[in-house]
């Protein structure tokens, strides 16, 4: 059960593709489906709808009222009978949860859309802040991941938003993509898609290391231009220099080195750390469908009241659907998972502190990250990311970790140099564009 995210098979309708999707009120099974479309409107949050064959319309109530939607006309509204679930509400807590909201308005159908939509009027769309909607990937029944919705987006996404394009002579450019939930880029992004297009400009030869600074901000919801420099171009390496722009402005900036590598002289590697395998550790939801991500012993959380533990945490991460050869892709696909647990293995010895305080009452950053690709990888096969932190303190924080496949052979390895102390001032912060 997983959407087909590759560029031939991904169904779309009006800008929305088909997923495997369930919605949920508290414990009961309202809707299941493998064919719930996504809506996406131009300036409009996006929908998922689900076919009315698929959807226990017995636990619906027509309310014999209609509301009118601007592009698609009017659409009765449907309530759900019962006790409220609160633990499933987002936007209220238990406490603010009224005992006359119930389930009113948690469902609608769209009558009379227009013809190129006329497919709506077959649909029922749930309020994903009423009910929990769920996004289902299990093809292999031991790896069932569930994405809430609405999602970053699915591998599809990323792949589009790793894969630069050429833009000029040494120049490429990467798409926009943001859910509006905080259009920050990470900076492992802005890493990847350099090694992806150090690929492009050097068909044939592998980034063997890379170095990136991130000193600026930079908007998932503008494009990013890459500035390659050629630093040297010999038989065997090549150097280049990368500057990230956006708006005229510098973001990051670094240094790849490609090799057309050679075979062994010698060949040793440090062995992977004992630990739980893929299908023996818990899943992780990261909003993004196609992404598998489990993390050993569930350490990665931002709960501060979570267990302390050693400075370690061990992630598997495959990604579905991913274009087999292009290895310049896979390679910045690995890179752009670099970045995202290294801050947590530093918070997890200490008591009291986690990164739900993140961009909110503590600024965290990743100022730098340096790769080493040791061989040519597979993300669409698993790889264990071991995160582990050597040092916090004076503001900052340093992490040595290592990329594993799944019989232990070491496929790259990375440090992380990151931010993280408290806010100055006493003003507001916008946790949406806070660093």
């Amino acid at each position: 059960m997983t959407p087909d995210v590759t560029a031939a098979g991904a169904q779309r309708r009006h800008g929305g593709r088909t997923f495997r999707a369930r919605a949920r009120w508290g414990d009961r099974l309202i809707a299941e489906s493998a064919a719930a479309v996504q809506l996406e409107l131009p300036g409009q949050p996006a929908a998922l709808c689900f076919p009315i064959a698929d959807v226990r319309m017995d636990l619906l109530r027509d309310e014999g009222r209609t509301t009118e939607h601007a592009e698609i006309g009017s659409a009765q509204l449907w309530s759900l009978d019962g006790e409220v679930p609160t633990a499933g509400l987002v936007r209220w807590s238990a406490e603010e949860v009224p005992a006359v909201f119930g389930g009113v308005d948690a469902a609608r159908r769209y009558v009379a859309p227009p013809a190129d939509l006329a497919w709506l009027s077959d649909t029922i769309t749930f309020d994903h802040d009423r009910l929990r909607v769920e996004l289902v990937n299990a093809d292999d029944p031991r790896a069932e991941q569930i994405t809430r919705f609405p999602a970053w987006g699915d591998v599809l996404d990323l792949v589009r938003v790793m894969d630069v394009q050429p833009s000029g002579e040494n120049a490429y450019v990467g798409v926009p993509h943001a859910d509006g939930a905080r259009p920050v880029v990470e900076g492992s992004q802005l890493l990847g898609q350099a090694i992806v297009a150090a690929g492009r400009h050097a068909p044939g030869r592998r980034v063997v290391s890379a170095h990136m600074v991130f000193f600026r901000g930079a908007d998932a919801r503008l494009p990013l231009e890459f500035q390659l420099d050629v630093l040297s171009a010999g038989r065997t390496f090549t150097t280049l220099g990368v500057t990230v722009v956006q708006e005229g402005r510098p973001r990051a900036a670094g240094t790849l080195l490609l090799d057309v590598t050679a075979p062994d002289l010698i060949r040793h590697q440090d062995p992977a750390p004992p630990s739980a395998g893929p299908y023996d550790s818990p899943t992780y939801d990261m909003g993004v469908v196609g992404r598998d991500l489990r993390v050993v012993d569930a350490a990665y959380t931002d709960d501060p009241l979570a267990p302390v533990g050693p400075p370690v945490i061990d992630a598997w991460l495959r990604l579905r659907g991913v274009p087999a050869d292009d290895p310049p892709l896979h390679a910045g696909l690995l890179a752009q998972f670099t970045g995202h647990m290294s801050i947590a293995a530093a918070l997890r010895p200490h008591d009291g502190i986690g990164q739900a305080a993140a961009h909110r009452t503590i600024s965290t950053g990743i100022n730098a990250i340096t790769l080493a690709l040791h061989r040519d990888v597979r993300m669409d096969e698993w790889v264990r990311y071991h995160h582990r932190s050597i040092f916090a303190g004076d503001g900052m924080s340093q992490s040595e970790c290592r990329v594993y496949d799944e019989a232990g052979e070491l496929l790259a390895s990375f440090a992380v140099a990151a931010m993280l102390r408290g806010f100055g001032g006493a003003g507001a912060v916008d946790a949406r564009t806070a660093i």
